[in-house]
């Protein structure tokens, strides 16, 4: 049987992950098996202390970090273990479903390699907050850019073929992974194909980290790999 890795994140996000875990354990991936790598990244509320009695109790492997890096610093340091055939990207909050993983599973295939799970395709539908606006901006200036027609850059759900991302040299350590991975990816001749999801977004009063800060290196990070000259 094949194999999924399901590359977790974590930052300070001790009133969430256990329910996360416990989604993704219970989430349906026919045809795989799941490889479920948590990175704690200098996590300070508790989180780690309690990732590790997880990671006894349920069997996933627990990397860790001695300070805060950021989210594409955990994605690559997990995917430096990960032995699946196909890597997804899951957050340890409770805005994404694990159940739509069969959605993407669905869509992927040999012709399809890079698979996002589209918040604007499912039932969610859009967003009136500066977080909403904010994402489809960068997906429109992506687009305009890159010559494609996507609707959602920077869903948490990117599921990749191992190889194909492996191959993609990330090097962003922050949130701009989103825009780096789908970038290369594009430049690499990776068409990225869609699936819908559902999506229950938080308030920053209830964690959200995204800052206006991330955006503007988001839109720095498009145009550097779109114009600049990169290894990939």
């Amino acid at each position: 049987m094949s194999k999924l890795t399901i590359i977790i994140p974590v930052y300070n996000e001790k009133t969430t992950v256990e329910e996360i875990l416990r989604r993704v354990q219970a989430a349906p991936t026919p045809g795989f098996d799941k490889e479920i790598i948590v990175v704690d990244d200098g996590s300070s509320d508790g989180s780690g202390e309690l990732l590790e009695r997880l990671s006894r109790e349920q069997g996933f492997r627990l990397l860790r970090h001695p300070r805060n890096r950021g989210k594409g610093a955990a994605v690559k340091t997990a995917l430096a273990q990960a032995s699946g055939d196909l890597v997804l990207i899951q957050d340890a909050d409770l805005e994404y479903d694990p159940a739509d993983y069969v959605r993407l599973l669905a869509v992927s295939g040999p012709d399809a390699p890079v698979v996002y799970g589209s918040r604007y395709l499912g039932r969610f539908g859009g967003a009136s907050t500066l977080y909403g606006l904010g994402g489809r901006l960068l997906t429109r200036f992506m687009n305009l850019l890159f010559g494609t027609s996507l609707t959602d850059i920077n869903t948490c759900y990117k599921l990749f073929r191992t190889d194909v991302i492996k191959g993609l040299d990330l090097q962003a350590d922050g949130f701009e992974f989103c825009e780096e991975a789908t970038a290369k990816a594009l430049r690499a001749g990776y068409a990225i194909k869609e699936a819908p999801i559902s999506y229950n977004p938080r308030k920053k009063s209830e964690g959200k980290k995204i800052r206006l800060r991330h955006g503007l290196r988001s839109f720095w990070t498009i145009v550097k790999y779109r114009l600049g000259k990169q290894r990939s």
